[in-house]
């Protein structure tokens, strides 16, 4: 299957000249264009999707290395080069999986520029594709920089009343932290003579040099996970969001720190990471407990699930820097499963909000009433953010926490709270806006979830509850690459 993945990442582009076609022969934005738009974008992301499962289908979970490489000379000595692992290869599918959920949201809700808005949403789907695919630094840099452009345009044309401002915010932190990156890589490349990943996970490099090439990739993914303090851009990205730019901004460009520190930090670092890995600790844990508290006294309902995905990622930082197989598998199926259900309550906020055009939470309570499918959704998703068993949420905090456990007990017992706090925030919430009497007129005539948003729910619950039941899909596919890289980092730290 020679190819499959250049296909893969650059089959959204045909979406983009389709709808670039379309649009030179039909200059006005007229009904019937706007829907070839939508359908075209739509039958796009599934057939992306198609392939996506397809190379699934055909991994070799036995085999620790990348699979289905491509290696192409490209220009001054660098290579286009691309490879998955049982590491990266899920996030590509998980990507996939997205995206059409992500334009079915906004079927409705998007009313201006809706073919711009549809480029953007196919030319993300490639530039993050190519970030999990890469196997050359220049390549995973120019992937992992250029996918600020369509989110930063995301949120600043689509976003709510402040969303210059968010889209700006946005921008500047992440991309302040990836010209430090930009340095490493150079840096990287003069040293050892080669851009190629696999060729630097292997190459021994200075522990006094690993200790600033480290902590210039810490700034960046750290930004982008994002860890605290680091973390105040998403709150307000999220919030002046559109619905769908939200749940891809959650539920997979958060994902991109931590598979950096999975491809970077830990193979190519090792001694650096862990001499760094009680301040990752202190950090996750601050994470974890304090934006929970954080998160309990917001008012906005996207606010609160915002600041609930920090929490959630302190879960992944701790599990990477574990360095253990069961850390990182666990670190792993919590990025997935957050990927899964932060996007769905974001979701969940989308259908109240297209409705009302409101997030306070004291504007609503009572739904149950007038929505009693939504509420059950709702619920569902709510109990998965909390890590309730039979839900994916609970398998990837548990298997971090026993995984962190083995190496720091502090770290685990503190962080264990944090499924405590989170509980809290999270119930509260859903009583406040689900339970009790309609008080609110306005919600009197409220309708509940129509077919289309049945239909986008539907595969999110079916992931939820299967990967809670049974998951050793992931760990299958993850485990050889994953007890490869700890067997290597261990064995670089002489543990």
């Amino acid at each position: 299957m020679t190819g499959i993945l250049s296909l893969i990442t650059y089959s959204p582009l045909i979406g983009v000249a389709a709808i670039l076609l379309l649009r030179a022969f039909r200059p006005h934005d007229d009904e019937s264009t706007i829907r070839a738009v939508k359908w075209i974008t739509l039958v796009t992301t599934l057939a992306t999707l198609a392939l996506s499962v397809l190379l699934v289908a055909q991994y070799d979970p036995a085999n620790p290395g990348f699979q289905f490489v491509e290696d192409h000379a490209w220009f001054a000595g660098l290579h286009y080069r691309m490879g998955v692992d049982g590491i990266s290869i899920l996030f590509v599918l998980l990507t996939a999986f997205l995206l059409p959920i992500c334009i079915a949201a906004s079927w409705n809700s998007i009313e201006k520029r809706v073919p711009a808005y549809m480029v953007c949403f196919l030319v993300l789907e490639t530039l993050v594709i190519g970030v999990f695919c890469a196997l050359d630094l220049v390549l995973f840099y120019l992937f992992f920089e250029f996918g600020l452009v369509p989110m930063f345009l995301i949120i600043g044309i689509w976003g709510g009343k402040r969303r210059v401002y968010a889209a700006y915010k946005f921008f500047l932190y992440t991309l302040l932290g990836s010209v430090l990156m930009l340095a490493a890589i150079l840096l990287m490349i003069g040293v050892s003579g080669t851009s190629s990943i696999p060729e630097l996970m292997n190459y021994k490099f200075d522990p006094h040099l690993q200790t600033w090439l480290w902590l210039a990739f810490f700034a960046s993914f750290a930004v982008k996970m994002p860890m605290w303090p680091v973390h105040t851009w998403l709150p307000d990205a999220h919030v002046e969001a559109p619905t769908a730019g939200s749940v891809i901004l959650a539920g997979i460009l958060l994902k991109m720190g931590g598979y950096g520190f999975l491809r970077f930090s830990l193979p190519m670092f090792p001694q650096a990471s862990d001499y760094f890995a009680p301040l990752v600790f202190a950090l996750s844990v601050i994470a974890i407990v304090y934006t929970s508290l954080v998160a309990f006294r917001q008012t906005d309902i996207k606010k609160l699930i915002a600041y609930s995905s920090v929490a959630h990622m302190g879960f992944v930082t701790m599990g990477i820097f574990a360095g253990n197989a069961l850390g990182v598998q666990g670190a792993i199926f919590q990025m997935l499963s957050h990927g899964v259900i932060s996007g769905a309550l974001f979701l969940c906020v989308g259908v109240v909000y297209d409705r009302m055009h409101t997030r306070e939470i004291a504007f609503y309570g009572g739904l149950v009433n007038r929505m009693p499918w939504y509420a059950a959704t709702f619920m569902l998703f709510t109990m998965g953010n909390v890590g309730l068993p039979g839900t994916s949420g609970f398998v990837g905090e548990i298997t971090t926490m026993v995984g962190v456990y083995e190496v720091s007990t502090w770290t685990a017992v503190v962080a264990a709270t944090g499924v405590i706090f989170s509980a809290v925030y999270a119930l509260s919430l859903y009583r406040r806006v689900v339970f009790g009497e309609i008080t609110n007129p306005a919600l009197a005539d409220i309708t509940d979830l129509d077919w289309r948003e049945v239909a986008i729910f539907a595969p999110l619950i079916a992931m939820t509850l299967y990967l809670g039941v049974y998951p050793a899909a992931v760990f299958d596919l993850t485990q050889a690459s994953v007890d490869n890289l700890a067997a290597v980092y261990r064995a670089a730290i002489g543990g």
